[in-house]
């Protein structure tokens, strides 16, 4: 039969544009807003926990990040070992001035030891000083190391030769200080023979701990009041992130040169490192699951296009009674499935979106959105949509006008 052909002849032919079968399509979702709803809900979820879990663990990274990037993860850390049954190994005096010729090295601190002990304490709580260390410093120490002062003051160049102390968080609660008295004599500690003022208390340093422990004298302090000899027990460098690596392989020789093997050199990033390998894993998993959720998606989105087709043979062969060709029904129920997929990638891309930055924020977390997942997220929903499509529409477009119109 003449009707039965592929088009009608040229002068019946009726050409749909772009923009006409978005609309065409858009009416098709709207007459089943319910169904079209629930079929774009599985699509929601999918894209909405992609969104989830790469935005609220990258969002975690870059806290943790900020956090050890305030605390000095641009810096190293060298110390001498204890060779068994050896006396300690001495860094030489000028061990942090020749760190500091290392070419991306941008600041060096040292600090060192003095073997003093606290004899007594005025003004404090506590005579257990035993877990405490007497550490000669210099005035740059807080800067390099990201410290920061909780009340006082620290170690500066007009005090590093005075005999004056700072105490480090744990260590002022050892003694007994949680703050110095205002508008009262300073209280001392006695460190060797002599006396020496309490100037200040740090805040706490988790990168650090065994600072937080320590009393901090002026280095110069120390050479005069305290017999220190002038040997390094611990030299910190800062350089560029991009070249810690290659500060940390020549670093221990030039700390010691005669046997860098006896030499430790450590980064605190290396505990970002094994966090970043534990977060990777997980979020490995969770974006597979979030795949899987994805595609089920699709299926329900496939499944609702197929059974639309079975409702709609009259409405199909009605339209094409009147002119329409194949390709306008493939294109109108190709259409429907490419929006009402895209449709269910954007809603869930908004809801991950802010789930992400909700969760964020009530952790005090950077907000960081996966705009890469997002992208990616929505690519998948097109392809899908495009795949869902494929047999339903080819389905309704092979229906001829008779075929269509007789179904009851």
């Amino acid at each position: 039969m003449s009707g039965e052909r592929d088009d009608v002849t040229a002068g019946q032919i009726v050409r749909l544009g772009p923009a006409d079968l978005i609309r065409v399509g858009i009416t098709g979702l709207r007459m089943r807003k319910v169904r079209a709803a629930l079929s774009a809900l599985g699509i929601s979820v999918g894209i909405a926990t992609m969104v989830l879990v790469t935005g609220i663990p990258a969002s975690s990274q870059q806290a943790l990040l900020d956090r050890l990037t305030a605390l000095g993860t641009d810096r190293l850390k060298a110390q001498p070992l204890v060779p068994e049954g050896q006396e300690p190994i001495k860094l030489p005096p000028q061990a942090a001035t020749m760190v500091a010729r290392i070419g991306p090295v941008t600041a060096t601190s040292e600090v060192a030891n003095t073997h003093q002990p606290i004899r007594r304490i005025s003004g404090g709580d506590s005579d257990d000083t035993a877990a405490l260390t007497v550490l000669a410093t210099r005035p740059n120490l807080l800067r390099l190391v990201g410290g920061s002062v909780h009340t006082g003051h620290f170690i500066d160049a007009r005090t590093a030769g005075l005999p004056t102390v700072v105490l480090g968080y744990k260590a002022a609660g050892t003694l007994g200080f949680d703050h110095l008295p205002v508008g009262k004599d300073a209280p001392l500690l006695q460190l060797g023979d002599g006396w020496f003022t309490i100037r200040g208390i740090l805040d706490p340093m988790p990168l650090d701990p065994d600072l937080e422990l320590s009393v901090f004298v002026g280095w110069s302090a120390a050479q005069h009041y305290l017999g220190f000899d002038g040997h390094p027990t611990v030299i910190y460098a800062k350089a560029p992130d991009e070249a810690i690596d290659s500060v940390k392989s020549v670093l221990a020789a030039t700390v010691y040169p005669p046997l860098p093997s006896f030499v430790r050199v450590t980064n605190p990033s290396d505990v970002l490192t094994a966090r970043r390998a534990t977060q990777n894993a997980y979020s490995t998993l969770f974006v597979a699951l979030a795949g899987i959720a994805l595609a089920v998606g699709g299926i329900g989105v496939a499944n609702t296009m197929y059974i639309s087709v079975l409702e709609r043979r009259r409405e199909i062969g009605l339209r094409r009674a009147l002119g329409a060709s194949r390709g306008h029904i493939r294109g109108q129920f190709l259409t429907e499935s490419v929006v009402l997929s895209l449709l269910g990638a954007f809603a869930g891309a908004v809801i991950g979106t802010l789930s992400t930055a909700g969760y964020a924020l009530t952790q005090n977390w950077p907000v960081v959105i996966p705009f890469n997942t997002i992208l990616l997220g929505i690519a998948a929903s097109l392809a899908l949509g495009v795949l869902a499509g494929v047999y339903p529409s080819v389905s309704a477009s092979r229906l001829t006008p008779t075929e269509a119109l007789a179904t009851p």
